[in-house]
């Protein structure tokens, strides 16, 4: 990357991150909200009733699966959003026609939406400490698979910002596809506890593989073969950088 790539690359990150952390009351706060409802509501009322799951409360089982659902869901937001407002109010334009490479253009979105990701996550994780007995068995292992899975939706987010005609289809796969394959892939339960057919069908969840890896790196317990989530991860960041770039390069959907 030359000092013009570069430069852009810095500058771009620049207006990311200001633009969410600007409106911090919208981006960060209500990710805190709803972790604290979670971990009042299905870690201490509903918990005690469970008991513990593979020897951890519930509330410690569960952590690392939400702790995933708000990096994943913010680092997708953010980048769905920026790049459709920057398509909306036609500033993309001014970026097409510079001497910018769209690869120094993808990166910058997708490390505006991956701090944003990682910031969100920060954040839950000082609040998780006056509900969960907070432990990191394989530091390595968790940094990778959150870091890894910002970037990967973040991408999706980027994807889905480059197709999107309106407001209402930033909002299509957030809530018919990433939330209802967050709340299969394991969050609340074990996918042991299931029958066989069911457990076959959640082994196709993708986002299965990235909790696991997540609880693997934290509890040290996981479903799935760490070896195997990381190999569907990076597989998946691989496919999803070329489909980005790809569409990027030929323009599609970045005229509103």
């Amino acid at each position: 990357m030359n000092n013009i790539q570069l430069v852009a690359y810095k500058t771009i990150v620049k207006k990311e991150v200001l633009r969410f952390s600007r409106i911090w009351k919208q981006t960060i706060i209500p990710p805190v909200i709803t972790n604290i409802l979670y971990f009042i509501i299905f870690g201490s009322l509903i918990g005690e009733r469970i008991g513990e799951v593979e020897n951890y409360s519930y509330t410690d089982y569960i952590f690392p699966g939400l702790l995933l659902m708000s990096v994943i869901t913010h680092s997708y937001t953010n980048t769905v959003s920026s790049l459709y407002i920057s398509k909306y109010h036609r500033y993309i334009e001014e970026l097409l026609v510079s001497p910018i490479e769209n690869y120094t253009i993808l990166i910058g979105f997708i490390t505006g939406g991956v701090i944003r990701g990682l910031a969100v996550g920060i954040v839950v994780i000082l609040v998780a400490q006056f509900f969960v007995n907070f432990k990191i068995s394989y530091i390595p292992i968790t940094l990778l698979i959150i870091i890894f899975s910002s970037i990967l939706f973040s991408m999706c987010g980027f994807l889905n910002g480059l197709f999107a005609n309106d407001w209402d289809d930033i909002n299509i796969i957030p809530t018919f596809i990433m939330t209802p394959l967050t709340y299969l892939g394991g969050i609340f339960f074990s996918i042991s506890m299931l029958p066989d057919f069911w457990q076959g069908l959640a082994l196709a969840n993708p986002i299965l593989y990235l909790i696991n890896g997540l609880r693997f790196g934290m509890l040290g317990i996981s479903d799935v073969s760490i070896y195997l989530s990381f190999l569907i991860i990076v597989s998946a960041l691989l496919i999803m950088f070329y489909l980005c770039l790809y569409y990027l390069n030929n323009g599609r959907g970045l005229r509103y």
